[in-house]
């Protein structure tokens, strides 16, 4: 009976995820503004990301485009579907769930400030996630899902495939593994259908969080320096990286009055990532300036 019921709630996920593949985004030959090329115009900006993908959700039109096609580690990002197959399964959000050895990775880099027999609500565990990119808080998430992280492993691939991400494969809910895979179009339908929930947008725009583990206080802070910046107003984010995948984010804001979701993937340096959506935002800017003064 209870395997029925996960079957029935993986179906009823797959069916809703459906509804928002509905959302199109253009492919890169198609309704693109600006592009890069290997003749790339001076006006144009200069990105460090080895993959870009922005996109107008006024229009679906490409803003910017460099192997939006082209599957690629994606780290991190990863938890932006942990969290959407998490709300998917409605389980209690209050919930405490205890940070086992299962949870604990070899992988290198694989940082954490949670040992084992913590014991945080499903709704902290997955705030850290979001926000700080805690790896065994989104690998526990995983583990007490209905059928445990293999169930887990199977809804986020069932879910990739409902949203239209056909170059998205996963093996895992934290990311760390390289076999987590997806090309910048499938992360900007990830972002979104991740900026369609509240808990999303909440959770991963956070700049800081403080949970009690035992005695004690513990404080975090968001992996991307952003959503602090008083010149951004972003609605969904998250930060990446492992060796593999480099340095990664995607996020949905606000520029000139439109909203865009960005995507870039593989910066080699650690603050290429941000540094490139400054130029982004700023040639957007700019050419709508310069549109506007035409237009007078």
């Amino acid at each position: 009976m209870r395997s029925s019921t996960w079957m029935l709630g993986l179906r009823a996920a797959a069916i809703a995820a459906f509804a928002l593949s509905s959302i199109a985004v253009a492919p890169a030959h198609a309704r693109t503004r600006h592009h890069s090329t290997a003749s790339r115009s001076s006006g144009e900006p200069r990105l460090r990301s080895s993959a870009v993908l922005v996109v107008d959700k006024s229009d679906a039109s490409v803003v910017y485009s460099k192997r939006a096609d082209v599957a690629a580690p994606i780290a991190s990002i990863t938890k932006l579907m942990t969290a959407l197959v998490v709300l998917d399964g409605k389980q209690p959000m209050d919930q405490m769930l205890t940070i086992a050895r299962e949870d604990c990775s070899l992988h290198k880099g694989a940082a954490s400030r949670l040992v084992v027999g913590t014991e945080l609500s499903r709704r902290d565990l997955l705030h850290l996630a979001l926000m700080s990119s805690e790896n065994r808080a989104a690998h526990a998430l995983g583990r007490n899902y209905p059928g445990g992280t293999v169930a887990f492993v199977q809804a986020m691939n069932i879910k990739a495939r409902a949203l239209g991400m056909t170059h998205a494969h996963f093996v895992d809910p934290s990311g760390l593994s390289e076999e987590n895979v997806a090309s910048p179009q499938d992360l900007v339908r990830l972002v979104t259908a991740a900026s369609q929930r509240g808990t999303i947008r909440e959770f991963s725009t956070d700049r800081g969080y403080t949970v009690k583990v035992g005695r004690r206080m513990m404080e975090y802070r968001n992996t991307n320096s952003l959503v602090s910046n008083p010149k951004w107003t972003i609605h969904v984010q998250k930060t990446g990286f492992i060796n593999e995948a480099g340095r990664c984010l995607v996020m949905q804001a606000v520029i000139d009055g439109r909203t865009i979701v960005m995507v870039f993937l593989d910066s080699t340096g650690k603050y290429t990532r941000t540094a490139d959506a400054q130029r982004l935002r700023l040639w957007m800017e700019s050419r709508a300036r310069a549109g506007l003064h035409a237009a007078i």
